[in-house]
Protein backbone atom coordinates (compact mmCIF):
# COMPACT_ATOMS: atom_id res chain seq x y z
CA UNK A 1 0.00 0.00 0.00
CA UNK A 2 1.42 3.38 -0.99
CA UNK A 3 1.77 6.20 1.52
CA UNK A 4 -0.70 8.29 -0.48
CA UNK A 5 -3.33 5.51 -0.37
CA UNK A 6 -2.76 5.06 3.36
CA UNK A 7 -3.22 8.79 3.97
CA UNK A 8 -6.40 8.77 1.89
CA UNK A 9 -7.81 5.89 3.94
CA UNK A 10 -6.93 7.66 7.18
CA UNK A 11 -8.64 10.83 5.95
CA UNK A 12 -11.79 8.93 4.97
CA UNK A 13 -11.85 7.12 8.32
CA UNK A 14 -11.53 10.39 10.21
CA UNK A 15 -14.30 11.92 8.10
CA UNK A 16 -16.61 8.96 8.79
CA UNK A 17 -15.92 9.18 12.52
CA UNK A 18 -16.71 12.90 12.49
CA UNK A 19 -19.96 12.22 10.64
CA UNK A 20 -20.93 9.53 13.13
CA UNK A 21 -20.18 11.93 15.99
CA UNK A 22 -22.38 14.61 14.45
CA UNK A 23 -25.15 12.11 13.87
CA UNK A 24 -25.01 10.99 17.50
CA UNK A 25 -25.08 14.55 18.73
CA UNK A 26 -28.06 15.28 16.49
CA UNK A 27 -29.92 12.49 18.26
CA UNK A 28 -29.56 14.07 21.70
CA UNK A 29 -33.08 14.10 23.17
CA UNK A 30 -35.04 17.35 23.10
CA UNK A 31 -37.17 17.96 26.19
CA UNK A 32 -39.39 20.99 26.81
CA UNK A 33 -39.79 22.87 30.09
CA UNK A 34 -42.89 25.01 30.51
CA UNK A 35 -42.10 28.20 32.43
CA UNK A 36 -45.04 30.12 33.88
CA UNK A 37 -44.84 33.74 32.82
CA UNK A 38 -43.79 35.90 35.75
CA UNK A 39 -43.97 39.62 35.07
CA UNK A 40 -43.68 39.32 31.28
CA UNK A 41 -42.56 36.86 28.61
CA UNK A 42 -39.41 38.90 27.97
CA UNK A 43 -38.45 38.90 31.65
CA UNK A 44 -39.20 35.20 32.08
CA UNK A 45 -37.11 34.28 29.03
CA UNK A 46 -34.21 36.46 30.15
CA UNK A 47 -34.25 35.04 33.67
CA UNK A 48 -34.46 31.35 32.87
CA UNK A 49 -32.49 30.86 29.66
CA UNK A 50 -29.23 30.41 31.61
CA UNK A 51 -30.89 27.88 33.95
CA UNK A 52 -32.28 25.96 30.98
CA UNK A 53 -28.85 25.87 29.36
CA UNK A 54 -27.27 24.80 32.66
CA UNK A 55 -29.70 21.87 32.88
CA UNK A 56 -28.92 20.90 29.29
CA UNK A 57 -25.20 20.87 30.02
CA UNK A 58 -25.58 18.92 33.26
CA UNK A 59 -28.15 16.38 32.12
CA UNK A 60 -27.03 15.79 28.53
CA UNK A 61 -30.44 16.65 27.07
CA UNK A 62 -31.37 19.62 24.89
CA UNK A 63 -33.87 21.39 27.11
CA UNK A 64 -36.08 23.97 25.41
CA UNK A 65 -37.85 26.63 27.45
CA UNK A 66 -41.50 27.34 26.66
CA UNK A 67 -42.92 30.51 28.26
CA UNK A 68 -46.58 29.84 29.10
CA UNK A 69 -49.35 32.16 30.26
CA UNK A 70 -50.66 31.16 33.68
CA UNK A 71 -54.25 30.79 32.49
CA UNK A 72 -53.23 28.47 29.62
CA UNK A 73 -50.77 26.38 31.62
CA UNK A 74 -52.93 23.44 32.66
CA UNK A 75 -54.44 22.99 29.20
CA UNK A 76 -51.04 22.99 27.50
CA UNK A 77 -49.55 20.67 30.12
CA UNK A 78 -52.48 18.28 29.70
CA UNK A 79 -51.88 18.32 25.94
CA UNK A 80 -48.31 17.14 26.52
CA UNK A 81 -46.54 20.24 25.24
CA UNK A 82 -43.84 19.97 27.93
CA UNK A 83 -42.59 17.33 30.37
CA UNK A 84 -41.22 19.63 33.10
CA UNK A 85 -42.85 22.68 34.66
CA UNK A 86 -41.71 25.77 36.54
CA UNK A 87 -44.70 27.45 38.19
CA UNK A 88 -45.90 29.14 41.32
CA UNK A 89 -47.11 26.90 44.13
CA UNK A 90 -50.87 27.10 43.56
CA UNK A 91 -50.42 26.14 39.92
CA UNK A 92 -48.31 23.17 41.02
CA UNK A 93 -51.18 22.08 43.31
CA UNK A 94 -53.64 22.36 40.40
CA UNK A 95 -51.38 20.35 38.07
CA UNK A 96 -50.77 17.75 40.77
CA UNK A 97 -54.43 17.30 41.63
CA UNK A 98 -55.84 17.41 38.10
CA UNK A 99 -53.01 16.08 35.92
CA UNK A 100 -50.80 14.02 38.24
CA UNK A 101 -47.77 16.32 38.11
CA UNK A 102 -44.99 15.21 40.47
CA UNK A 103 -43.01 17.52 42.75
CA UNK A 104 -39.35 17.91 41.79
CA UNK A 105 -37.79 20.82 43.69
CA UNK A 106 -38.79 24.10 45.32
CA UNK A 107 -37.09 27.39 44.61
CA UNK A 108 -35.44 29.46 47.35
CA UNK A 109 -35.51 33.25 47.32
CA UNK A 110 -35.51 35.89 50.02
CA UNK A 111 -35.61 35.67 53.79
CA UNK A 112 -38.14 32.81 53.90
CA UNK A 113 -36.08 30.58 51.59
CA UNK A 114 -38.32 28.07 49.81
CA UNK A 115 -41.41 29.72 51.30
CA UNK A 116 -42.98 33.14 51.15
CA UNK A 117 -46.04 34.92 52.53
CA UNK A 118 -48.83 37.24 51.52
CA UNK A 119 -49.62 40.54 53.24
CA UNK A 120 -52.36 43.13 53.27
CA UNK A 121 -50.83 46.61 53.33
CA UNK A 122 -51.94 50.21 53.69
CA UNK A 123 -49.96 53.44 53.37
CA UNK A 124 -48.55 54.65 56.65
CA UNK A 125 -50.48 57.67 57.90
CA UNK A 126 -53.60 56.82 55.89
CA UNK A 127 -55.63 56.15 59.04
CA UNK A 128 -55.95 52.46 58.20
CA UNK A 129 -54.27 50.76 61.13
CA UNK A 130 -55.93 47.36 61.45
CA UNK A 131 -57.59 44.82 59.20
CA UNK A 132 -61.11 45.81 60.27
CA UNK A 133 -60.44 49.30 58.89
CA UNK A 134 -60.43 48.06 55.28
CA UNK A 135 -64.20 47.73 55.11
CA UNK A 136 -65.55 50.09 52.48
CA UNK A 137 -62.05 50.80 51.13
CA UNK A 138 -60.53 50.46 47.63
CA UNK A 139 -58.32 47.37 47.34
CA UNK A 140 -55.99 45.92 44.71
CA UNK A 141 -55.18 42.22 44.38
CA UNK A 142 -52.55 40.50 42.31
CA UNK A 143 -53.51 37.92 39.65
CA UNK A 144 -56.13 35.42 40.80
CA UNK A 145 -53.67 32.51 40.55
CA UNK A 146 -51.06 34.33 42.63
CA UNK A 147 -50.71 32.37 45.90
CA UNK A 148 -49.29 35.30 47.89
CA UNK A 149 -50.86 38.09 45.84
CA UNK A 150 -54.47 36.93 45.95
CA UNK A 151 -55.16 33.55 47.57
CA UNK A 152 -53.42 34.11 50.92
CA UNK A 153 -54.87 37.61 51.37
CA UNK A 154 -58.39 36.60 50.43
CA UNK A 155 -58.12 33.81 53.00
CA UNK A 156 -56.85 36.25 55.65
CA UNK A 157 -59.87 38.46 55.07
CA UNK A 158 -62.35 35.61 55.31
CA UNK A 159 -60.71 34.47 58.57
CA UNK A 160 -61.22 37.98 59.95
CA UNK A 161 -64.90 37.95 59.03
CA UNK A 162 -64.45 40.25 56.03
CA UNK A 163 -66.10 39.21 52.76
CA UNK A 164 -64.17 40.86 49.91
CA UNK A 165 -67.22 40.60 47.65
CA UNK A 166 -69.50 42.54 49.98
CA UNK A 167 -67.41 44.46 52.53
CA UNK A 168 -64.97 46.35 50.31
CA UNK A 169 -65.91 49.55 48.54
CA UNK A 170 -64.20 48.25 45.42
CA UNK A 171 -61.46 45.86 44.42
CA UNK A 172 -59.47 45.41 41.26
CA UNK A 173 -56.49 43.65 39.69
CA UNK A 174 -54.03 45.91 37.82
CA UNK A 175 -53.72 45.20 34.11
CA UNK A 176 -50.58 44.40 32.16
CA UNK A 177 -47.26 43.15 33.50
CA UNK A 178 -45.56 43.71 36.89
CA UNK A 179 -48.93 43.62 38.66
CA UNK A 180 -47.44 43.18 42.15
CA UNK A 181 -45.26 46.27 41.83
CA UNK A 182 -48.17 48.25 40.39
CA UNK A 183 -50.43 47.55 43.36
CA UNK A 184 -47.68 48.39 45.88
CA UNK A 185 -47.01 51.67 44.09
CA UNK A 186 -50.78 52.17 43.85
CA UNK A 187 -51.09 52.14 47.64
CA UNK A 188 -48.02 54.34 48.06
CA UNK A 189 -49.39 57.02 45.74
CA UNK A 190 -53.04 56.80 46.79
CA UNK A 191 -54.67 55.00 43.87
CA UNK A 192 -55.74 52.22 46.25
CA UNK A 193 -56.35 52.28 50.00
CA UNK A 194 -55.05 48.75 50.61
CA UNK A 195 -53.41 46.00 48.59
CA UNK A 196 -52.59 42.29 48.63
CA UNK A 197 -48.81 42.38 48.45
CA UNK A 198 -46.41 39.41 48.41
CA UNK A 199 -43.85 39.88 51.18
CA UNK A 200 -41.12 38.98 48.69
CA UNK A 201 -42.02 41.91 46.42
CA UNK A 202 -41.96 44.28 49.38
CA UNK A 203 -38.58 42.88 50.38
CA UNK A 204 -37.14 43.20 46.86
CA UNK A 205 -38.50 46.70 46.22
CA UNK A 206 -37.15 47.89 49.57
CA UNK A 207 -33.71 46.44 48.85
CA UNK A 208 -33.71 48.09 45.40
CA UNK A 209 -34.62 51.48 46.91
CA UNK A 210 -37.98 51.68 45.13
CA UNK A 211 -39.87 51.97 48.42
CA UNK A 212 -38.95 52.42 52.08
CA UNK A 213 -39.75 49.90 54.79
CA UNK A 214 -41.72 52.47 56.79
CA UNK A 215 -43.90 53.56 53.84
CA UNK A 216 -46.52 50.95 54.74
CA UNK A 217 -48.47 49.38 57.56
CA UNK A 218 -48.81 45.60 57.33
CA UNK A 219 -52.36 44.89 58.45
CA UNK A 220 -52.11 41.09 58.19
CA UNK A 221 -49.62 38.46 57.05
CA UNK A 222 -50.24 34.85 56.07
CA UNK A 223 -48.36 31.79 57.18
CA UNK A 224 -45.33 31.07 54.94
CA UNK A 225 -46.17 28.78 52.02
CA UNK A 226 -43.99 27.21 49.31
CA UNK A 227 -42.56 29.46 46.64
CA UNK A 228 -42.04 28.64 42.94
CA UNK A 229 -41.76 24.97 42.09
CA UNK A 230 -40.30 22.59 39.52
CA UNK A 231 -42.42 19.53 38.70
CA UNK A 232 -42.56 16.84 36.04
CA UNK A 233 -45.30 15.04 34.17
CA UNK A 234 -46.35 11.68 35.52
CA UNK A 235 -44.61 8.92 33.58
CA UNK A 236 -41.51 10.95 32.74
CA UNK A 237 -38.38 8.77 32.57
CA UNK A 238 -37.31 8.34 36.24
CA UNK A 239 -33.62 8.46 35.29
CA UNK A 240 -34.12 11.81 33.55
CA UNK A 241 -36.14 13.15 36.50
CA UNK A 242 -33.35 12.17 38.89
CA UNK A 243 -30.70 13.88 36.76
CA UNK A 244 -32.74 17.09 36.59
CA UNK A 245 -33.37 17.03 40.34
CA UNK A 246 -29.69 16.39 41.11
CA UNK A 247 -28.69 19.26 38.81
CA UNK A 248 -31.11 21.66 40.51
CA UNK A 249 -30.13 20.61 44.03
CA UNK A 250 -26.40 20.94 43.28
CA UNK A 251 -26.70 24.41 41.71
CA UNK A 252 -24.19 26.85 43.25
CA UNK A 253 -23.85 30.66 43.04
CA UNK A 254 -20.67 30.24 41.01
CA UNK A 255 -22.26 28.01 38.32
CA UNK A 256 -22.49 29.60 34.87
CA UNK A 257 -24.03 28.81 31.51
CA UNK A 258 -23.29 30.19 28.06
CA UNK A 259 -26.05 32.26 26.46
CA UNK A 260 -25.41 34.08 23.19
CA UNK A 261 -21.67 33.67 23.64
CA UNK A 262 -21.65 35.07 27.18
CA UNK A 263 -21.06 33.16 30.41
CA UNK A 264 -23.82 34.12 32.87
CA UNK A 265 -24.22 33.17 36.51
CA UNK A 266 -27.30 30.98 36.58
CA UNK A 267 -28.64 31.83 40.04
CA UNK A 268 -28.04 35.55 39.62
CA UNK A 269 -29.82 35.60 36.27
CA UNK A 270 -32.81 33.69 37.66
CA UNK A 271 -33.00 35.82 40.86
CA UNK A 272 -32.86 32.74 43.07
CA UNK A 273 -30.89 31.43 46.03
CA UNK A 274 -31.01 27.77 45.01
CA UNK A 275 -33.39 24.83 45.34
CA UNK A 276 -34.73 22.73 48.19
CA UNK A 277 -36.43 19.36 48.39
CA UNK A 278 -39.90 19.67 49.92
CA UNK A 279 -42.64 17.12 50.41
CA UNK A 280 -45.96 17.34 48.62
CA UNK A 281 -47.54 17.60 52.08
CA UNK A 282 -45.71 20.91 52.56
CA UNK A 283 -48.21 22.31 50.05
CA UNK A 284 -51.20 21.36 52.20
CA UNK A 285 -51.58 24.89 53.66
CA UNK A 286 -52.14 26.11 50.08
CA UNK A 287 -54.70 23.38 49.53
CA UNK A 288 -56.58 24.41 52.68
CA UNK A 289 -56.52 28.07 51.61
CA UNK A 290 -57.86 27.18 48.16
CA UNK A 291 -60.69 25.14 49.67
CA UNK A 292 -61.71 27.99 51.98
CA UNK A 293 -61.51 30.58 49.20
CA UNK A 294 -63.31 28.29 46.70
CA UNK A 295 -60.44 28.38 44.22
CA UNK A 296 -59.03 25.79 41.78
CA UNK A 297 -58.59 22.92 41.98
CA UNK A 298 -61.28 22.72 44.67
CA UNK A 299 -63.84 25.25 43.45
CA UNK A 300 -67.46 24.17 43.87
CA UNK A 301 -68.99 26.76 41.52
Amino acid sequence: MTIRRLLNLMFISALLLAMVGCKSEDKRPVVKIGYMLCNSEEETTHRFRPLTRYLSDKVGVDFVMVPVDTNDFEKRFKNGEFSFTHTNSILYVILHENQGAELLASEKRGKFGSRTAGTIIARKGSGIEKLADIKGKRMAFGPMLAPTGYLAEYDLMLAAGINPENDLGHYTIPTGSFKHEKLIYGVLYGKYDVAAAPILDIENMTREGKIAADDFVILAQSVPIPYCTFANAKGTDPALVKKVKDALMSLKPSDTAEVDGEQLKVMKAAWIDGYEELLDSDYNPIREMAKRVNMPPYQKY
